[in-house]
C-alpha cells in the first residue's frame, strides 16, 4: 500500500497588480517605437544612399576641411576679386565670398546674394540634368554669413538686380563649398548694423526705428558689444577705408612738403598738456603719464633742427566726456615745423594740408563717401569755391554770435575772452556756413588764458594769443598754435599759467633747456583723425570711426 502524500498543494501565483501591468504595457510600447524608430532611421539612411547614389553633384558642394588641418587639400585654383566680375562674362570664375542671404525658392531653383568686401552680387542655382536638387536645397540653406568657396559662371543679369551692388551680372552657380560655417543663431544681424543710428544716444535699449520699418534699431552699445560682427557691415567697412585714406592724404601731403615722419614715446614723465585730464601709470615704482600729445616732443625736435616732421599716433586723454565726439583714446594726426617770420605761414600749409584731403577724398573715396552718407541722408560737405580759407579772428567770431543773439536766438553766455561751448561753435559754424558758403574753417587768435602754457602771446593784444583751431560742420578738429621757442619766457608763462606748471620739474626741464640754445621760430597742430572722419561722413556718433573705441565707459572689447 502506498505511502500517503501529507504534502501541501503549491500556491497558484498571484495575479500582477494594476501598476505593474502598465509598466508592462509602456515597456512593450516604448521597445516598439524604438524599433519603429530605427526602421525609419535605417529606411531615411538608405533613401539618402540612393539619392546620394542618384545625386549628380555630390563632389560640387558641401562643407570643407580646416584649412591648415591635415585633410585640407589645396585646389591651386585662381580666386577671383568681384569687382572684377565685368570682364569675365560668360567664363567660370572660382572666389571667396560670405554669405549675405539664402533662400529656397522652389525645389528646383534657389537664390543665393554673396558678399566679398564692399560688393555684393545674386548668384542662381537651378536644378538640372547636371545640378541636382540635394544641391539645390543646400544652396538655399546656407547659414548667414558662413564663409564659401564658390565656382560659377559669370552672366548678364536679364534686369537690374537692386538687391546687390552689381547689377547687371550675376553668378550661376556649379561648385559651393563651406570653407567655415557661421553659427545659428548670430547675436547680431548685420542687416541691423547697416541700418542708420537716429540719435547721438549710447543707451541699452533698442531705440525706435523710422517710421514705416517694423524692427526696432539696435543702440549703438549692443552694436559695440559685438563689435566683430556689426564691422562686417558695408558702411562700417566704407567708414574705416575713409579713416584709411585720411592717414594715406595726410602723410602723402606732408612727404610731398618735406616733413619727416617721427615716433614719440607715450610714456612720459609729466603732462604734456598740463592739467587734470591725463591717465597716470605706475612705472617701476614711479609715477608717469599717457601721452595726451607728442607736443614737447615735436618742439625738441624742431630745436633738434628737424625743420618739419610729422606724426600719426595714439592720443590719451583722461575727460570724463560722455559725449558723441569724445574718446578717451584716439589717433592724433600731429606736425610741426619752422616758419620764417609769421605763424600764419603754419596755418596756410595746415590749410592746404586739409583742402588737399578733402579734395582725394572726393575723387578716390567718393563710392565709400557716398554709401555712408546717403545712409544717414548726410549733405555734401562744402568747401570755398574760391579755394580760399575763411580765417576768422576769434573776436570776430564773438561778434557774429552776439549779433545772432541781438536777433532773438540763443547762444548761451558770451564773454569777450572766454573760451566757445560745444553749442556756440555748432551755431558759429552754421553762421559761418550762411555767410561763406563753407563748412570747413579756420578761427585764429584765441584767447592766451584758455590755450597751453607754451603758447606765444599775440603782440596786438596781450589777452589773445597766437593760436588757431579748424573746424569741420561747426565741430573743432585741430587745434594749433605758436609755440614759445624762448626758455625764459617760456618757464615765465608756465609759472603764470593757471594751473601754474613748475619748469623745472620732471619731464619738463628738459623741454624748457631745449630751447636755450638757439631754437628757430615754430607752430604747428594737431587734427583728431576720428572726428576728421566722423564730420566728413556726417556720422552721428565718433564710436563708429574707432575700431575697438575707448570711452569713460568702454574699456572691451
Amino acid at each position: 500500500m502506498a505511502e500517503e502524500n501529507n504534502a501541501p498543494a503549491a500556491a497558484a501565483p498571484a495575479e500582477p497588480s494594476k501598476n505593474a501591468l502598465k509598466k508592462a504595457q509602456k515597456e512593450k510600447e516604448k521597445a516598439e517605437k524604438k524599433a519603429a524608430a530605427k526602421a525609419r532611421e535605417l529606411a531615411e539612411r538608405q533613401k539618402k544612399e540612393a539619392a546620394d547614389a542618384d545625386d549628380v553633384s555630390k563632389e560640387d558642394y558641401g562643407e570643407l576641411p580646416l584649412t591648415g588641418s591635415k585633410d585640407f587639400k589645396p585646389t591651386g585654383a585662381t580666386r577671383v576679386d568681384l569687382s572684377t566680375i565685368p570682364e569675365h562674362e560668360g567664363n567660370e570664375i572660382t572666389f571667396r565670398c560670405w554669405v549675405e542671404n539664402a533662400r529656397v525658392q522652389s525645389a528646383k531653383l534657389a537664390f543665393v546674394n554673396l558678399r566679398q568686401g564692399l560688393n555684393t552680387v545674386q548668384s542662381v542655382v537651378a536644378a538640372s540634368d547636371k545640378l541636382s536638387k540635394q544641391m539645390v536645397k543646400f544652396s538655399g540653406t546656407l547659414s548667414t554669413e558662413s564663409l564659401l568657396v564658390v565656382t560659377g559662371l559669370v552672366k548678364k543679369a536679364p534686369e537690374p538686380i537692386n538687391s546687390a551692388t552689381i547689377k547687371d551680372f550675376e553668378i550661376h552657380i556649379k561648385k559651393v563649398f563651406i570653407e567655415k560655417k557661421a553659427e545659428v543663431p548670430l547675436p547680431l544681424q548685420i542687416e541691423d548694423a547697416e541700418r542708420p543710428l537716429p540719435s547721438e544716444g549710447l543707451g541699452e535699449e533698442e531705440e525706435k526705428a523710422e517710421e514705416g520699418d517694423a524692427r526696432p534699431l539696435v543702440s549703438l552699445n549692443t552694436r559695440l558689444n559685438n563689435r566683430t560682427i556689426d564691422l562686417r557691415a558695408k558702411i562700417n567697412h566704407a567708414i574705416f577705408v575713409v579713416k584709411g585714406g585720411v592717414r594715406l592724404l595726410f602723410t602723402e601731403f606732408l612727404s610731398q612738403k618735406g616733413f619727416i615722419p617721427i615716433e614719440t614715446p607715450k610714456i612720459l614723465g609729466a603732462a604734456s598738456e598740463g592739467g587734470a585730464n591725463v591717465f597716470e601709470v605706475n612705472y617701476f615704482g614711479k609715477r608717469a603719464y599717457l601721452a595726451q600729445s607728442p607736443q614737447f616732443y615735436k618742439q625738441m625736435l624742431i630745436a633738434a633742427r628737424f625743420q618739419k616732421v610729422m606724426e600719426i599716433g595714439p592720443v590719451f586723454r583722461a575727460e570724463n566726456s560722455n559725449t558723441a565726439r569724445h574718446l578717451t583714446e584716439f589717433t592724433g594726426l600731429d606736425l610741426e615745423m619752422e616758419f620764417q617770420e609769421h605763424y600764419h605761414e603754419v596755418i596756410r600749409v595746415l590749410e592746404d594740408l586739409m583742402l588737399f584731403i578733402f579734395q582725394g577724398l572726393n575723387s578716390r573715396y567718393r563710392k565709400e563717401t557716398d554709401l555712408v552718407r546717403n545712409t544717414y541722408h548726410v549733405e555734401e560737405f562744402k568747401l570755398p569755391e574760391s579755394g580760399k580759407v575763411p580765417r576768422i579772428p576769434f573776436p570776430e567770431g564773438i561778434k557774429m554770435l552776439k549779433e545772432a543773439q541781438g536777433t532773438g536766438e540763443d547762444v548761451g553766455e558770451i564773454g569777450e575772452y572766454d573760451d566757445l561751448s560745444t553749442p556756440q561753435e555748432k551755431k558759429l559754424g552754421r553762421l559761418v556756413l550762411e555767410k561763406y558758403n563753407s563748412d570747413f574753417y579756420v578761427l585764429d587768435q584765441f584767447p592766451l588764458a584758455v590755450r597751453p602754457a607754451y603758447t606765444m602771446p599775440s603782440p596786438e593784444n596781450p589777452k589773445l594769443s597766437n593760436s588757431y583751431d579748424f573746424f569741420m560742420r561747426g565741430q573743432e578738429i585741430c587745434s594749433g598754435a605758436q609755440r614759445i621757442h624762448d626758455a625764459e619766457l617760456l618757464a615765465k608763462m608756465m609759472r603764470e599759467h593757471d594751473p601754474p606748471v613748475d619748469p623745472n620739474g620732471a619731464g619738463t626741464k628738459e623741454y624748457v633747456d631745449s630751447f636755450r640754445y638757439g631754437a628757430p621760430p615754430h607752430g604747428g597742430g594737431g587734427f583728431g583723425l576720428e572726428r576728421i572722419v566722423q564730420f566728413w561722413l556726417g556720422l552721428p556718433n565718433i564710436r563708429m570711426t574707432s575700431l575697438f573705441p575707448r570711452d569713460p565707459q568702454r574699456v572691451t572689447p
